[in-house]
């Protein structure tokens, strides 16, 4: 792939609990002719992320036999999670990794979401660059009220009207977000409580649309394997809001409330300037470059 265009796409499915219907997923996914970089499930969220790479062309076909299958395998009518979700295929975004430009994921995500709509009768909103209008750009946006009020409102709201497909949910696979951006970081903070308040607390001191942190997205879930209250995130721009000052403004807020971090964890892929960055800040590092890294010299 070294010298090809290259797409990254990563699509996230409304299932973290059956291992086989994410297999079945990824299987057509390689028919594809793409490789699979990452895939992991969560039971809380109920939720499925996976990370692929190939060429526009093959992104393009492993993206659209994914959600034909996913909407043959998920049933939205049974699904329950923590993790807001619109369809069993609930998003699926696409973002330039080498000799593709931004516009180009653009067209990208506007064809697939046109077939997804056309060929498979499930409503396609366009988001993050793609979208067509301004109260789409961000994802909780397109997700207000969830499946469940989307369900009637995509039938009866103007405004929530689909750019793809019917102006009603496939009857099993409800609706799904298509778009292009840059790289993003899905990034969990456990903490060493039960107390679900004071996640969503945490969560609305330090999201942007609350008039926190820039670039951030946050919600307060329950992990209820873990018996844990979960910060949970989309890091949107690590080099506008870098990871190791989220980091520390959860602490500074947890410390307030009389609790602490457990862990926390990247789902997905992350950048490797994004975890330098942390390096370099944590321990305070003075001039210091990629170039005085050891492994990537080597």
């Amino acid at each position: 792939m070294k010298h090809e265009k290259i797409v990254e796409c990563v699509p996230n499915f409304s299932e973290g609990r059956d291992e086989s219907v994410i297999k079945e997923i990824l299987k057509v996914i390689e028919e594809s002719g793409c490789k699979i970089l990452d895939h992991s499930m969560d039971p809380s969220h109920n939720r499925a992320v996976v990370t692929f790479v190939g060429n526009p062309e093959q992104v393009a076909e492993g993206a659209f036999n994914a959600t034909k299958r996913a909407s043959q395998l998920i049933d939205m009518e049974k699904h329950q999670g923590e993790h807001p979700r619109i369809g069993a295929t609930d998003v699926i975004p696409f973002v330039p990794i080498h000799g593709v430009t931004m516009e180009e994921c653009v067209e990208l995500a506007k064809e697939v979401g046109k077939r997804i709509g056309e060929e498979l009768g499930i409503p396609v909103y366009l988001y993050a660059k793609a979208a067509t209008r301004p109260d789409r750009v961000r994802l909780p946006d397109i997700r207000k009220g969830e499946y469940e009020g989307l369900k009637e409102a995509i039938k009866t709201d103007p405004n929530r009207k689909p750019d793809f497909g019917p102006s009603e949910l496939h009857p099993k696979a409800g609706a799904t977000a298509v778009g292009a951006r840059p790289p993003l970081i899905a990034f969990n903070v456990n903490l060493n409580t039960d107390d679900l308040k004071i996640a969503k607390t945490i969560a609305r001191h330090i999201r942007e649309s609350s008039g926190g942190l820039p670039c951030v997205q946050a919600k307060g879930i329950m992990i209820h394997e873990l018996g844990l209250a979960q910060v949970t995130m989309n890091l949107l721009d690590y080099k506008t809001t870098p990871m190791h000052v989220v980091m520390s403004k959860i602490e500074e807020e947890a410390a307030a409330k009389g609790v602490e971090i457990v862990n926390s964890e990247i789902i997905g892929l992350v950048p490797l300037d994004a975890l330098l960055d942390v390096s370099y800040a944590r321990l305070k590092l003075k001039d210091f470059s990629r170039n005085r890294i050891l492994d990537l010299l080597l």
